[in-house]
């Protein structure tokens, strides 16, 4: 008798260890899962992130590459001539000025 009670409690022992197992493996299956879908959602932010940051990147290269260009325009003689003529009133020296008739 004594042998066969050993065996119940070596198989109830063995069960109860055996469901404990399962439920902490059940337990860690679903924490990583939650992490898991919160790590993917962290991923697709920050690849929206990085989209909008690369956008505004070439926004400012196109930018600076216009910047460069007015600024060799700036320094060209026909840049000087038009300010020149705009902003002071001056002429060339071949060129004719008209002015409208004021009406009387």
């Amino acid at each position: 008798m004594g042998k066969s009670r050993r065996k119940r409690k070596d198989k109830w022992g063995n069960r109860m260890a055996m469901i404990g197992i399962t439920l902490v493996i059940f337990a860690l299956a679903v924490v990583v899962t939650f992490r898991g879908t919160s790590l993917e959602a962290k991923v697709m932010e920050y690849q929206i992130r990085e989209e909008n940051l690369q956008a505004q990147v070439d926004k400012e290269k196109e930018r600076s590459k216009e910047l460069e260009e007015y600024r060799v325009y700036v320094q060209t003689k026909q840049y000087i001539e038009e300010v020149a003529k705009q902003k002071l009133g001056l002429v060339n020296p071949d060129e004719i000025l008209l002015k409208p008739k004021k009406k009387e």
